[in-house]
């Protein structure tokens, strides 16, 4: 009769635990699609960019002169908007059928000239024309490319059930109000691109501020007679 080791029950039982623990291990019940434990809570609520072209059309009128002053005063609000939010050439649309022609150029060259006068400069201006062949006379067209951020589409709290604690993981939609506010609140979505360029640093303030740091000097702007730090008594 083979003698087994004394601590052969002792192992067994542990050889036994083992494989129960791997088997729960492997079937642990959860909450979530497995997609979800793949990614994070910013993977699942990105906010998306989407493009969008804005266009403003003037009317040539076929005895008038110049451009009206509404006509121009929807010229400045335009290309205002496009100094804001605006990316890619600011195009001017000359057209090619128009019942006044004289005006139709001078609409287009009133309307760079406005635009240079709002900062924007000539290399950003793109001309260009339309309408060739159309049956009636076409207006000036002016138009850029913009950016809008897209929230992440947050469902209710009331389609999950917030008593099912099988799973230790987060909520699905954990950081959804966040990325919906943050939508909300970015001036220029194309910044979530990435294009816009860094401005170089000023290597000047750098040196006045390195200078004072070796000389042991206070680096920090110094304040004058009329500034305090001091808290107001009216909030104590």
């Amino acid at each position: 009769m083979t003698q087994l080791p004394k601590h052969t029950p002792v192992l067994m039982a542990l050889g036994a635990g083992l494989v129960v623990l791997g088997a729960c291990a492997s079937a642990a019940p959860t909450a979530v699609p497995q997609s979800y434990l793949e990614g994070t809570a910013l993977d699942r609520n990105a906010i998306e960019v989407s493009k969008r072209t804005e266009f403003l059309e003037i009317a040539i009128h076929p005895e008038a002169s110049e451009l009206s002053s509404a006509d121009r005063d929807r010229i400045r609000s335009f290309v205002s908007a496009y100094r804001q939010a605006g990316h890619g050439p600011l195009v001017l649309s000359l057209p090619e059928v128009s019942a006044n022609p004289q005006l139709a150029v001078a609409a287009v060259s009133e309307a760079r000239a406005i635009a240079w006068e709002q900062g924007v400069a000539y290399s950003e201006i793109a001309g260009t024309s339309h309408g060739e062949g159309a049956a009636t006379s076409e207006p000036m067209i002016m138009a850029y490319q913009a950016y809008d951020a897209v929230a992440p589409d947050c469902q209710s709290k009331a389609h999950f059930d917030m008593s099912d604690v099988r799973s230790n993981n987060t909520a699905p939609d954990l950081g959804c109000a966040v990325r919906t506010n943050l939508a909300a609140m970015i001036a220029d979505p194309a910044d979530l691109l990435g294009q816009r360029p860094i401005d170089p640093s000023d290597i000047s303030r750098r040196e006045v501020i390195m200078q004072k740091f070796r000389a042991g000097e206070p680096t920090g702007a110094t304040r004058g007679d009329d500034e305090t730090g001091a808290v107001s008594s009216a909030v104590q």
